[in-house]
């Protein structure tokens, strides 16, 4: 187990991460899913707050910076217009049903459903970006992916109390990462 004070490398990696992600925005060769990047600003900060609620300690240091970096990046996209990745009816049924999982989370009052609901919300959200990333991998920056890896990782290495309300949101955002990460390079894996 690492001490807490490793949760800050989150803050470090996150927004590297999101640096390289906003400068391929500015230049035009990423153009991030506007509905995938709210929810997924949305959704971290409400699961860091039940984190914290759940006594976890630095541990919700990662949830919260997988709902920052997001927020830099809908600023970036709202500086830098035409950025972003043309919206379809599918994503917007992905936002709405992920928004539904974030009221759901919000109202129940047992911490483990509303964890669930987080992680229903955040991969509803993630939809739009997977599709995208597996069909047009040139228009994401899979470093920036990273972070999201690394970061909660480190999260899973600082828990000192293991329960499923405390580590189910790092091992979540580890997947989902990895399976975006996945989509962008898998062309030159197996070129």
């Amino acid at each position: 187990m690492l001490p807490e004070q490793f949760g800050y490398i989150a803050i470090v990696t996150t927004l590297i991460g999101t640096a390289l992600y906003i400068k391929d925005i500015f230049h035009g060769t990423t153009r991030p899913n506007i509905v995938t990047w709210f929810m997924w600003m949305l959704a971290p900060f409400v699961g860091a707050y039940l984190d914290v609620k759940s006594g976890a300690g630095l541990s919700a240091l990662p949830v919260f910076m997988a709902g920052f970096g997001p927020l830099l990046v809908l600023v970036a996209c709202t500086i830098k217009r035409n950025s972003y990745w043309e919206v379809t009816i599918f994503d917007i049924y992905c936002g709405v049903f992920s928004l539904l999982a974030i009221f759901l989370w919000i109202l129940t009052r047992n911490t483990t459903i509303s964890i669930i609901f987080a992680i229903l919300a955040d991969g509803l959200a993630a939809v739009p970006t997977l599709i995208k990333s597996w069909k047009f991998p040139e228009t994401e920056t899979g470093l920036a992916y990273i972070p999201g890896i690394v970061n909660n990782i480190i999260g899973l290495l600082i828990i000192t109390t293991w329960t499923f309300s405390i580590y189910s949101l790092n091992v979540y955002f580890i997947l989902v990462n990895l399976m975006i990460v996945f989509s962008i390079y898998r062309k030159k894996f197996y070129a």
